[in-house]
């Protein structure tokens, strides 16, 4: 069972950073694909990156490519996102997520609020 903890969220003006952080404990993290999902006030939940277990290969949607960067250190149970250059459209609740290679994503973490205003 692996829980996961988001981190970093907050408020920013357009233009701004964050970096999000989910620390993961109970299981064996570097096994584990990760990746980062996001929903707005009355839109379902869509997803935003993933990254493999080495963290070799990674994903992201059209929407933020080039602008999000996912990454992960093993050594510490954590995978991060990078948000530059926001959006109001980044406003959401930002949740990351566990799967075993080849699954669904089995285990989410509590969400943390990103508020970009314009």
């Amino acid at each position: 069972q692996v829980q996961l903890v988001e981190s970093g969220g907050g408020l920013v003006q357009a233009g701004g950073s964050l970096r999000l952080s989910c620390a993961a404990s109970g299981g064996t993290f570097s096994m584990y694909y990760l990746g980062w999902f996001r929903q707005a006030p009355g839109k379902e939940r869509e997803f935003v990156a993933t990254i493999s277990s080495s963290g070799i290969t990674t994903s992201y949607a059209d929407p933020v490519k080039g602008r999000f960067t996912i990454s992960r250190d093993n050594a510490k149970n954590t995978v991060y996102l990078q948000l530059n250059t926001l959006k109001p459209e980044d406003t959401a609740v930002y949740y990351c997520a566990a799967k075993r290679p080849g699954g669904p994503y089995s285990y989410w973490g509590q969400g943390t609020q990103v508020t970009v205003s314009s």
